[in-house]
């Protein structure tokens, strides 16, 4: 991983000021230090200046992320001339915009956030990879244009302020910890849209999209589309084990994690090596776990399953209420954002722990978006609820917020906006009606939604801790592929049943028809009262920024009550716990970053 940061004006003259402007650019990388691996190099034009960045003439570009097919681009790119010095993706990509021009990157298949200044038009080009696996953020200050991989960057140049205003409150609390594609939540930040590229050129920035999904009728049978999909997996797990270091694999015991380790384990078994792998439970989990209908079983006995068919050198990891509680507030700088409150936390504690052993991992995410496997693509309440079904009750969102804000800040209005936004995008199917067309509306939700917040979740929390943690799954060519394949298909058989049958003969079979059950959580109830510990400390601080927005008296009833866990406000794990967490969160970032409301 490599911090992106720069700045660019078509009126200053940078490298006539050079210590100042340089001082600014290592005051960029420095708050985004934990992002970063090895010596960053800092680099000052007349009208730009970028760190994290390589230098092939006329060209300098600054990349964070990686290139899963470079090999072949390297091949095509010798045939045409190209020569190469090193071995890096970053070389491949600058060859790729010499020989082919700006939407070069539409032939690429990776996970990337690039910066590239080209010389002989005095333009800067920011790319980001189809499905936005990394971040790259930006805004105007004046005529210049600074953008940086994480909002902190942004706030490290001179008179760029953390404001927040309407919007931002509402995508807070009314949306939160999901927000708004393209948009950064504080007031003028912005994100690269996944997808898409920007020209900065004569002060003029333009959004240029070189990749969206396109719907066709399915042609394939149900047995082809089974080859198929086992096939465009197969690849894409194989292609991202490639790199300099050895990977591991976050194993769950669910049937997409375990798909993933099962590839890995026979790819390095056939090298004479054996793969290691990791899961994740909570402290007193043995004892305190809640069988609900969104966590029907607890891993352990299916991750042990896995461990001795594949014979992997298994680490089972535990994070105790202390560290889930401390990594709430490293979660928030992780991610500049309230975020999923433990759900993130765990995560990025976890993700510590395996950085000790390996920098790269492959994990089973977004395959329930892309496959349906969630509750909500099969409830008749979710198809028939004009609203995002992972979070569909504003009144359970406002539970703890007082009345001036609830009667002052436009949530619901502004939560069916983007719903509304989201659903008239959808990439219509002709003469496809009904539930089907239904289906496709909610599956394009999940996709721009939903992943996305998993997406960053994953990313911000491996990065800040030096890890490098993979999505397979959300593979371009996966998510072309099945977007069309009709609902009866994806299903057959039960939940996510193509995926199943692709995987057939990969797994044991009790694991493959394994009930899905998501990323586990605490049910300690010490980690509730220690919450709600940390709450009232906040609420009797003078100047805490949080206590603004709440009701003492809501807050006191919700502490007094038993917090339903079955009864999450948003997604699968955020129930009544989690909103103690993302309270704190709140109050925390705002103190933090020196949120001003405006």
């Amino acid at each position: 991983m490599n911090a992106i940061a720069g700045f660019c004006s078509h009126k200053a003259v940078y490298d006539q000021e050079e210590k100042k402007w340089s001082a600014v650019l290592e005051s960029m990388n420095q708050v985004q230090k934990r992002r970063e691996s090895g010596k960053t190099n800092i680099c000052l034009k007349k009208h730009c200046g970028m760190t994290g960045y390589e230098d092939i003439c006329p060209c300098i570009l600054a990349m964070d992320g990686s290139l899963y097919n470079a090999p072949e681009l390297r091949k095509e790119l010798k045939a045409m001339g190209a020569v190469f010095k090193t071995t890096k993706d970053w070389e491949v990509m600058v060859q790729a915009y010499l020989h082919f021009g700006e939407k070069f990157v539409a032939r690429l298949n990776g996970s990337f956030a690039a910066a590239l200044w080209d010389a002989r038009k005095e333009t800067l080009f920011l790319f980001r990879d189809r499905v936005g696996t990394k971040p790259l953020f930006y805004t105007r200050k004046g005529e210049t244009l600074v953008y940086a991989s994480e909002i902190k960057g942004l706030f490290s140049y001179p008179g760029i302020r953390a404001k927040l205003d309407e919007q931002g409150l509402c995508e807070i609390f009314a949306l939160g910890p999901a927000r708004t594609y393209g948009k950064g939540v504080f007031k003028d930040i912005m994100e690269v849209l996944p997808g898409h590229y920007m020209t900065f050129c004569g002060g003029v920035l333009k959004e240029h999209p070189y990749w969206k999904l396109e719907s066709h009728v399915h042609q394939n049978s149900y047995e082809m589309t089974v080859e198929k999909t086992a096939w465009l997996l197969e690849d894409a797990v194989k292609r991202q084990m490639c790199g300099e270091t050895s990977v591991c694999t976050f194993l769950s015991g669910g049937v997409d994690s375990s798909l993933v380790t099962a590839i890995c384990a026979r790819e390095l078994e056939k090298q004479g090596k054996v793969l290691d792998t990791f899961s994740f439970d909570f402290e007193g989990n043995q004892k305190y776990f809640q069988s609900n209908a969104f966590q029907p079983s607890q891993d352990r006995p299916w991750v042990e399953k896995m461990v001795q068919k594949f014979h992997t050198n298994h680490v089972f990891l535990e994070c105790d209420n202390e560290n889930l509680l401390e990594n709430l507030y490293e979660a928030v700088d992780a991610r500049d954002l309230p975020c999923m409150a433990d759900v993130e936390s765990s995560m990025l504690y976890f993700c510590r722990k395996v950085a000790e052993h390996s920098k790269i991992a492959l994990t089973g995410e977004c395959a329930d978006e892309i496959f349906g496997g969630y509750p909500w693509f099969h409830k008749e309440e979710a198809l028939n609820t004009q609203a995002f079904p992972w979070s569909f009750d504003m009144k359970v969102r406002q539970t703890l917020l007082s009345e001036d804000v609830i009667q002052g800040l436009p949530m619901e209005e502004y939560a069916r906006a983007a719903y509304d936004r989201t659903v008239l995008e959808t990439p219509a199917l002709e003469g496809e009606t009904g539930v089907e067309k239904r289906r496709r509306e909610m599956a394009y939700l999940n996709l721009r939604w939903f992943m996305a917040t998993l997406m960053d979740r994953m990313d911000r929390t491996s990065s800040s801790v030096g890890m490098d943690a993979r999505v397979p799954f959300a593979d371009y060519r996966i998510i072309e592929y099945i977007w069309n394949v009709p609902w009866a298909m994806k299903c057959r058989g039960g939940v996510k049943g193509l995926l199943r049958h692709a995987g057939e003969g990969k797994v044991p079979e009790e694991v493959l028809w394994r009930k899905k059950s998501p990323y586990p959580k605490t049910y300690h109830p010490q980690y509730e009262r220690m919450l709600g510990e940390a709450l009232k400390e906040v609420l009797a601080t003078k100047d805490a920024p949080v206590k603004q927005f709440l009701d003492k008296e809501k807050v006191k009833r919700f502490l007094d009550s038993p917090k339903d866990y079955g009864k999450p406000w948003y997604g699968q794990l955020m129930a009544g716990p989690q909103m103690l967490a993302y309270m704190l969160q709140v109050n925390y970032w705002m103190e933090t970053y020196g949120v001003e409301v405006v």
